[in-house]
């Protein structure tokens, strides 16, 4: 049984944008709601990183709205990656969920997230869409074909149960992020930085079942002939580390506690 570590305070919601004008009043909104309702303190840290759009006029406007909104710009130089690090970097909360500007990710999760830091006591909670109880709603084909490959090859890799590392879709409390530094993956494959570094490092996580669907309005931003050798260099250095560091990077109190799946 995990015990708890402390009562959180603050879930820190970060969304990376680029060129998200359409989507991101939704997804805000969205995310605004369901935390009041289930009684969730957050803020909602939104991160231009580089738009060429109206995404940094819009985020102002929904201001004055949604007060617990947070917008920052990322100066540069940009990538995914570097946009995250730079809103947890500027985030207040003792808990940090990634989520993404296009409403893939459900509110509702994340607020299951929350009571898992929370209430359980985890230091991470990862979600898969590929276990039962998970769901995902008009994937393309090719991209589902190269995802699945990606994580079994990363289980392989890792020895892990996990089979959904590479969504950014995951909740760590700020000691973890803080316990994983310095992060070095300046785009996309920092989604499989965070978790595998915290796994190998000896942080306390557990699975749950979350949905995913794809985006109403905009373009995916992720470029698959792109981020191949990238996620394969960060594989290889947390691997590196977990074979070949001597626990010299692990946690630096506390034994290993125990995973779960839900």
């Amino acid at each position: 049984m995990i015990q708890p570590s402390g009562t959180l305070r603050l879930f820190s919601v970060i969304i990376p944008a680029r060129d998200e004008e359409l989507s991101l009043p939704a997804t805000v909104r969205a995310i605004s709601t369901t935390f009041a309702r289930e009684g969730v303190p957050c803020e909602i840290v939104v991160v231009d990183d580089g738009s060429r759009d109206g995404t940094w006029a819009g985020l102002h406007k929904l201001k004055m709205e949604i007060p617990a909104l947070v917008p920052l710009q990322n100066p540069g130089p940009h990538g995914f990656g570097r946009a995250i690090i730079h809103g947890l970097d500027h985030s207040r909360g003792d808990a940090i969920v990634i989520m993404m500007a296009d409403a893939s990710d459900s509110p509702d999760d994340a607020v299951r997230y929350w009571r898992q830091l929370n209430d359980a006591g985890y230091e991470c909670v990862f979600g898969s869409r590929f276990i039962k109880g998970g769901r995902v709603t008009d994937y393309p084909r090719i991209k589902l074909l190269v995802n699945r490959l990606a994580n079994l090859f990363i289980r392989v890799m890792f020895a892990l149960p996990f089979n959904d590392t590479t969504n950014a879709f995951k909740a760590y409390r700020r000691t973890v992020i803080d316990g994983c530094r310095p992060l070095l993956a300046p785009h996309f494959n920092l989604t499989v930085e965070l978790p595998l570094k915290a796994i190998v490092r000896g942080y306390s996580w557990t699975v749950m079942p979350i949905s995913w669907q794809a985006r109403k309005q905009g373009t995916a931003k992720l470029k698959i002939k792109e981020m191949g050798s990238r996620y394969l260099f960060i594989c290889l250095y947390v691997w590196l580390e977990k074979y070949f560091s001597r626990g010299d990077y692990r946690r630096p109190t506390g034994p290993t506690r125990e995973s779960r799946m839900l």
